[in-house]
C-alpha cells in the first residue's frame, strides 16, 4: 500500500487533468443559458433564455430552470418544488450534484 502512494506521490500533477470546477451563479448561468446538453441514458435537455428548459427522453417534459445561489434549480409540472444542485464543469462535461450527493454527468450537444 505504502509504494501505491509513493507511487501516487510522485506522478506528476499534469496528468491529474480531470479537475472539475465548481461553477458560481454567473458561471451557472452562463453554462447552461441557451445551451442542449446529453446524458449518457440518451436523453438531452435544452435551458432556454426565458427559464423554461426542454427534457427529451422519448417524449417531451417541459419545465422550468433558475439559478438560486450558487446553484442550478428546476421545477417540473405539476409539481411546484424546485430541487436545486450544485453545477460542476470540466470541459464539455457537466456534473449536477445533488443534496445527497448524487451525481448526474451531461455534456454538451450543441
Amino acid at each position: 500500500m505504502r509504494r501505491i502512494a509513493l507511487v501516487l506521490a510522485l506522478i506528476p500533477g499534469a496528468l491529474w487533468s480531470a479537475e472539475w470546477q465548481e461553477l458560481r451563479s454567473a458561471d451557472i448561468r452562463l453554462a447552461l443559458e441557451g445551451r442542449k446538453v446529453s446524458y449518457a441514458s440518451g436523453a438531452w435537455q435544452d435551458f432556454r433564455a426565458s427559464g423554461r428548459t426542454l427534457y427529451k427522453a422519448g417524449q417531451d417534459s417541459w419545465g422550468y430552470w433558475r439559478v438560486q445561489g450558487d446553484q442550478y434549480c428546476s421545477m417540473w409540472p405539476p409539481s411546484d418544488l424546485w430541487a436545486c444542485y450544485d453545477l460542476e464543469r470540466n470541459g464539455d462535461a457537466l456534473r449536477f450534484v445533488g443534496q445527497a450527493g448524487d451525481v448526474t454527468e451531461a455534456r454538451y450537444a450543441d
